[in-house]
């Protein structure tokens, strides 16, 4: 994936009809934005970015500004005008009525504060009638239906050894904190959060009714039985490894994994039918799962699923509860300031609830054809581009080559919108408690993944909207989904962003980055069917893995914030991305008439613009507890870290800026990176 994980921004889509041209009129972007102060050798993405940030601070209710809040705030826009417009027309049924019931339901505070937790009070009571394991194990099924993820985490994907399967799969989870380390690093910023987290915990239980000395004693309790959980989580880097994750069991054979535990009946609660196995993940986790739920007693789990009932629906509850979430998952853990107004909360949970209803009526208005267009052929400038460079490769066997060739050839591009919409028309919004407008649509989300198992995979399925500002890579369907959004320079028709600036900022950030995942360290292990295997001759492996490590090493050296350093090893995958996007975008560039006639504008080179219009995809200031949050949970690396990060392995770029020996951009030859 192009964007940082949980960063995921969306943009106004293009409209050049309705627009006349104002490319004279507008100043250029890439100038405007310079700091001139900094010089391009010694700081790359202070130098071009930093010209905007040191006059755009970060607002209070955000924890990073840039690029992608600045597309995201004119989308905002329209979708709160079609939300009202829907509002307003009151259809009765069709997406129009869905959209306008959820915008009145949450849009709906007297109805909210007055109900408080009462929505959920049905559920509250299940929990606490609760008398053993076996009810407490039915009741924590029945809660993965709507999203509550209690002790462990699982889902519906393709099989990645049998790209054709839908395939269940477990996994470890349970944490209120977002992973493992949280409960173990020691440095000075994970420790206050730590302490921080069973205030919330208390919080919560204050609110529902609890004494102080009760509600701190149900937390210190929690925290116990999630800290063994993490105890048996694996790490960061540990849970990229395709083949280490992947532990195929009968569904009947469960019980050997877990004996306290009657997984097919736990199963078929939750909804697994047409398949007699599931994918383990993590199978320690499961045994040792089975372990704290005998030994743990029955009033500690009912207040670990009721916090995590709670506090799943927090947001979406009266003001107490929905700041008491703030506090802490925005405040505490990546230091916002303030938390966004209602209606922006609003479109944010129906972007997740019923996003393709919306993206319907979206791209009726705002998708521009020739746009559309104008990306599918650089996906195909940048394929091509890659394909001349591996044919080049002098460590690369032939074999090898061929079959990583006919695997380049063979990705399948989505670039806009789905050709196929979701229906929705089974899932029930009306203008009731806003809370259960969003989990009966949590609930429809899970029957409807469920509803694939013993079905062909359907290659032709979206996992994003068209109006999400970010692009991924699907190993197991060999494909690169590139929203309409993804595009979107704020401010700017497509029209008038030159190609300079265009193969920078989507050519190399986002087409050659996605298509560079196919490559990377784990999707190099996946064939031209989505299939993990091992399809590379071992002499190839061994080359590869020596010259990725190179990148490895160089991110292990860099430390945005604190003591804390760039995992290189969880990152690898994100940062040989961006290399590899940089490298061949910038050759597709270099087949433009643009690149061939070498005018400046704004003064600039082509070559300049190339690498300028890159770090404008990456143009965002961040608070310092969303860095050391991201450094712990992430596989990408900090925005400016994916600018100065790869570019001095790129030979051009000492070119386009005169970069020498003693320049702290700069890394000899012999030290750099030298893969595709």
């Amino acid at each position: 994936m192009r964007k940082l994980i949980g960063v995921v921004a969306s943009a106004v889509l293009f409209s050049a009809c309705s627009q006349p041209n104002q490319q004279a009129a507008k100043e250029d972007i890439l100038r405007s934005h310079l700091d001139t102060t900094i010089k391009p050798n010694d700081d790359f993405a202070a130098y071009a970015n930093n010209g905007w940030m040191k006059n755009n601070s970060i607002p209070a209710d955000e924890t990073s500004w840039g690029i992608g809040e600045l597309v995201q705030k004119e989308l905002y826009v329209r979708l709160q005008k079609i939300n009202e417009d829907a509002l307003k027309k009151g259809d009765k049924t069709g997406a129009g009525q869905q959209i306008g019931d959820f915008w009145y339901s949450a849009m709906d505070t007297v109805s909210i504060e007055k109900n408080g937790i009462e929505p959920l009070r049905e559920e509250l009571t299940k929990i606490s009638s609760m008398k053993n394991r076996e009810d407490v194990m039915t009741q924590a099924a029945h809660m993965h239906t709507y999203g509550a993820n209690v002790f462990f985490d699982e889902g519906v994907a393709q099989d990645p050894k049998h790209s054709e399967v839908e395939a269940y799969t477990m996994a470890q989870g349970g944490l209120g904190m977002p992973n493992r380390d949280y409960y173990f690093n020691t440095d000075e910023r994970t420790s206050k959060i730590r302490n921080e987290y069973p205030k919330y915990i208390a919080t919560l239980f204050r609110l529902m009714g609890s004494d102080n000395a009760q509600a701190d004693a149900k937390a210190k309790a929690i925290i116990e039985l999630e800290t063994a959980l993490a105890k048996s989580s694996r790490k960061l880097a540990d849970l990229r490894d395709p083949y280490a994750n992947y532990n195929k069991m009968a569904i009947t054979s469960l019980r050997t994994m877990s004996p306290g535990t009657d997984w097919p009946k736990y199963l078929d609660i939750m909804g697994v039918k047409h398949v007699d196995s599931v994918i383990v993940g993590q199978p320690e986790f499961y045994k040792n799962l089975d372990k704290i739920l005998a030994t743990t007693d029955i009033q500690t789990l009912k207040d670990y699923m009721t916090f995590h009932l709670v506090a799943t629906f927090a947001g979406d509850l009266s003001k107490p509860y929905a700041d008491g979430n703030f506090d802490f998952y925005a405040r505490t853990l990546r230091g916002a300031q303030e938390q966004h107004p209602r209606w922006r909360r609003a479109l944010d949970a129906e972007e997740g609830a019923i996003g393709e209803a919306l993206g319907q009526l979206f791209v009726k208005e705002y998708f521009d054809a020739t746009a559309k267009a104008r990306y599918e052929q650089i996906v195909e400038n940048v394929r091509n581009a890659y394909k001349a460079r591996i044919e080049k490769l002098d460590w690369m066997n032939d074999s090898t080559k061929q079959k990583a060739i006919h695997k380049l050839m063979t990705i399948r591009k989505k670039v806009g919108y789905p050709d196929k919409w979701k229906d929705f028309s089974s899932l029930k919004i009306d203008r009731g408690p806003y809370v259960l407008n969003i989990l009966r649509a949590n609930q429809w989300w899970n029957n409807y993944q469920m509803s694939k198992l013993g079905k062909p995979v359907d290659r032709n399925e979206w996992d994003m909207t068209p109006q999400t500002y970010n692009a991924y890579y699907n190993e197991s369907n060999n494909e690169i989904v590139l929203p309409a959004a993804m595009m979107t320079v704020p401010g700017y028709r497509d029209a008038e962003l030159d190609d300079a600036l265009v193969y920078g900022y989507t050519a190399a950030s986002t087409v050659g980055h996605e298509i560079t995942h196919g490559f990377d360290d784990q999707g190099r292990k996946f064939d031209e069917h989505g299939n993990l295997c091992s399809w590379w001759l071992g002499t190839d492996t061994a080359q590869f893995m020596n010259r990725a490590d190179v990148l490895v090493r160089q991110f292990n050296r860099m430390i945005p914030i604190d003591t804390l350093h760039i995992n290189g090893k969880a990152t690898l995958g994100e940062n040989l991305a961006d290399l590899g996007g940089i490298l061949i975008g910038l050759d597709a560039f270099k087949q433009t008439e643009a690149y061939k006639k070498g005018e400046k504008i704004g003064g600039l080179t082509p070559l300049q613009r190339f690498f300028l219009g890159y770090s404008l995809g990456w143009m965002m200031e961040e608070r310092p507890e969303r860095v050391a949050s991201q450094l712990l949970t992430d596989v990408h690396s900090p925005a400016k870290y994916r600018i100065n990060g790869p570019f001095p392995n790129v030979p051009e770029f000492y070119e386009a800026f005169n970069i020498k020996p003693g320049d702290k951009m700069y890394i000899a030859d012999s030290s750099r990176v030298h893969l595709w």
